[in-house]
């Protein structure tokens, strides 16, 4: 049996998540305390704080920014930039398949006046890890949530910059299991590891990769990460973090474009995740392994920021979720070295029984209520 938060949408089949005794999820509880128990004056003199104490004379820029060009990492760099009279240098770790919309997006904000380093990884060996995690673990974004973690504090060593800002803590944040405390404000490596990459880069050499081939996706020896002084901040820790406030807050700043058709494939919204056409089936892929969709995603942050209510969320969940995502399948399925055949074939390979049936077609055994 799936139980879902009595608040949000979220089931307990999302990893790590944990319900109370009146059957509201973390996620739910923290955004109670986002709202009710933070000083965020205290907080942004926090913020000053960390900037002034972590001020380099050695490197133009003043911090880094893990940088994807859409609307909550954008949103980071302007304000820094403009608000906080930082330099930052953004850091892309690419998409596995770019787009049009996330290279306009980035465009318009170097416009701006920032300087950006982007890393495209060795795209043979990106495309056999691809397909191994596809089929192996239903998501052929393993090796790109080990890049994105790892880039960042590689440049970070190699330029000399030792301020880093990510954006949100998606443990506390989302539901998950945070380790202490201290990790909500400072990035603490072991949960990087433990919750976002769940594997050494280096167990995944075979007969095709060697590790070379493998740099981009390798952590730096912590030794090496304490020695430079690196420090990872959340600024969402600092300040209330809303995807919907930080979309609404960049398309005043910039020329910000969103996904034709007013939405993306699986949810209602038209404003996130858009800068990798392979995003609609890694998240399609999270509905076939832990039966909650993109919609479900979307829709339980928006209820938890209190800017739809949960019967709404229902209603688009039930339209949305199941979704296939048509929108850039050709080239994913091109990316993936697969047919369609093969594809479905996987698909089915990753349904957990306990959550789903089959009666002349696939159906959730506990749908959202």
């Amino acid at each position: 049996m799936i139980k879902y938060c009595k608040r949000c949408l979220m089931p307990d089949t999302r990893p790590r998540i944990i319900f109370d005794e009146h059957g509201d999820c973390n996620a739910c509880t923290h955004a109670d305390s986002k709202y009710a128990d933070v000083d965020w004056g205290k907080r942004k003199k926090e913020f000053c704080d960390v900037i002034e104490q972590n001020r380099t004379s050695n490197s133009p820029y003043d911090c880094i920014v893990p940088w994807s060009g859409g609307k909550d990492s954008s949103s980071i760099a302007y304000r820094l930039k403009f608000e906080y009279d930082l330099n930052p240098l953004l850091v892309t770790f690419s998409p596995l398949i770019p787009n049009e919309i996330g290279m306009h997006n980035r465009e318009e904000m170097l416009k701006l006046g920032f300087d950006h380093v982007f890393v495209r990884p060795n795209q043979a060996i990106s495309r056999l890890l691809a397909r191994r995690f596809f089929i192996e673990r239903g998501n052929p974004k393993v090796h790109w949530d080990a890049g994105v973690n790892s880039v960042p504090v590689q440049v970070s060593i190699e330029k000399g910059i030792p301020l880093i800002f990510y954006a949100e803590h998606g443990e506390s944040e989302y539901g998950g299991r945070v380790l202490n405390e201290e990790s909500k404000r400072n990035r603490d490596y072991t949960e990087v590891i433990e919750h976002q990459i769940g594997d050494d880069p280096l167990n995944w050499v075979d007969d095709s990769i060697n590790e070379k081939d493998l740099s981009a996706y390798q952590y730096p020896e912590l030794s090496e990460v304490s020695r430079r002084g690196v420090k990872a901040f959340y600024f969402g820790y600092f300040f209330r973090w809303s995807m919907k406030e930080n979309y609404e807050f960049i398309r005043t700043k910039i020329s910000f474009q969103t996904v034709n058709g007013g939405r993306t494939d699986g949810t209602f919204t038209d404003f996130d995740s858009l800068d990798d056409k392979i995003d609609n089936v890694y998240y399609y892929m999270q509905f076939i392994k832990f039966g909650f969709g993109r919609a479900t995603r979307d829709a339980s942050r928006l209820i938890q920021n209190g800017q739809i209510t949960r019967e709404e969320g229902l209603r688009l969940v039930r339209k949305y979720d199941a979704e296939f995502p048509s929108m850039g399948f050709e080239e994913s399925l091109d990316y993936l070295n697969m047919n369609l055949a093969e594809f479905l074939k996987i698909v089915d390979l990753h349904r957990n029984s306990e959550i789903w049936r089959y009666d002349g077609g696939w159906h959730l055994r506990y749908p959202p209520i």
